[in-house]
């Protein structure tokens, strides 16, 4: 699988550790930045990765800041994304299963390299249940159709 991975100045030793760990389990990680513990602005690292996976160029994003949030809220501003902020194994399998979300976000302030390798390989192993959610994702996409017309 081709994973992009970024993350500004706070998130730089999580997105590493991750990178590192996903690369050794045979994924193919595209590395976007920041490279640096300079400071930087985390809408620059969320969009890089939203607009990766958004081409169809990786097949999953992960995204890392302080947070989660912020970087997740510039992911989810690109067409296509559905970005989630990931605490634990049973915030990311649900991110899967029911929000098919294509990006994963973590907060290095909030969560261990050990909590969100357990997280991300729960991600993983997981597959969108379909069904139910179907409509909530369709009523997502309506919104970035939304979204492409006023721009």
């Amino acid at each position: 699988m081709i994973i992009a991975v970024g993350s500004d100045h706070a998130g730089l030793e999580l997105k590493g550790q991750l990178g590192k760990y996903l690369a050794d389990k045979g994924h193919q990680v595209q590395d976007l930045g920041t490279y640096t513990t300079d400071s930087v602005d985390y809408p620059d690292y969320g969009e890089k990765v939203g607009s990766v996976v958004a081409a169809g160029e990786a097949e999953l994003g992960i995204c890392v800041c302080g947070t989660g949030i912020g970087i997740s809220i510039a992911a989810n501003k690109v067409c296509g994304i559905r970005a989630a902020v990931v605490h634990d194994v049973t915030s990311a399998r649900l991110a899967k299963a029911h929000n098919n979300a294509n990006v994963v976000c973590f907060g290095e302030r909030m969560i261990t390299f050990e909590v969100s390798r357990q997280a991300i390989d729960a991600f993983l192993e997981s597959s969108f249940e379909g069904g139910r959610h179907i409509k909530r994702i369709e009523k997502l996409n309506n919104l970035d159709k939304l979204r492409e017309g006023n721009e």
